[in-house]
């Protein structure tokens, strides 16, 4: 894959999955943010242009667990990838992380302040995305599974409530924006996820799995924003027919 400074880094991510891990490494936005140039992101993140290209083009096409090539993937086993390891990781560290977070607090918030706002950011954006998953597997995911069903029998799109799928993307997009708005704050707060030399193992512990949660996220997001959405925009555009109820 050859590398310009003008690619879209959600390109790149698409184009050659095992990049994400150099953008994580680099601290480069390529979910949410992912519409912009390489040039313009590796500005926004403070990295050298030059830097980002190098290691971009010496991470090679190798697949490595969770770089799988989703882009190449039927709408519904992306769906079920989305629900079954993302959702399910949400779901499964959101009472785990609350509690931890609750201990920490409870044993050196008085001394270290930032740890309750951390708390706090934490449990709006869990709430957050707890709402956010049950509007995608109740009402979003089943209609773009059932579009993509319907274009490759040949049939035309299936009735809806919404006049495009544009519409419920575009709500999906705006809470992924907040939720990128609120882990920011996190590592920000936290210091990049760097404890204090002499932190507890539940602290550390805390910081670790605060970190493990937002990569997830990231990578979450990226599936939606850059492939699934997409995705589902183009089926409708060359549905034969659009049924509205």
């Amino acid at each position: 894959m050859k590398l310009e400074s003008n690619q879209t880094v959600r390109q790149i991510a698409i184009e050659n999955p095992a990049s994400v891990r150099v953008f994580e490494s680099l601290g480069i936005d390529y979910c949410c943010g992912g519409r912009r140039p390489l040039e313009e992101a590796c500005r926004l993140a403070n990295v050298p242009l030059e830097r980002a290209i190098a290691l971009l083009a010496d991470c090679g096409k190798e697949v490595a667990p969770g770089d799988e090539d989703w882009n190449a993937a039927g709408v519904g086993s992306l769906v079920e990838h989305i629900v079954k390891r993302h959702h399910a990781f949400v779901r499964s560290e959101t009472p785990r992380l609350t509690a931890l977070a609750n201990k920490v607090v409870q044993a050196h918030g008085e001394r270290h302040p930032e740890l309750l706002a951390m708390r706090d950011h934490f449990r709006a954006l869990t709430e957050e995305l707890a709402a956010h998953m049950i509007k995608e597997e109740n009402i979003l995911f089943p209609f773009v599974t059932a579009m993509a069903t319907a274009a490759q029998e040949g049939r035309p799109a299936p009735a809806t409530c919404f006049d495009s799928v544009e519409a419920p993307i575009s709500r999906m997009l705006a809470d992924h924006d907040d939720a990128g708005a609120l882990l920011a704050k996190i590592r920000e707060l936290s210091g990049n996820f760097v404890a204090p030399a002499n932190a507890c193992p539940s602290y550390k512990g805390l910081y670790h799995g605060l970190e493990e949660f937002e990569r997830d996220l990231h990578r979450h997001v990226h599936l939606e924003n850059n492939i699934l959405f997409p995705r589902a925009v183009e089926l409708e555009q060359s549905a034969a027919v659009y049924v509205r109820v």
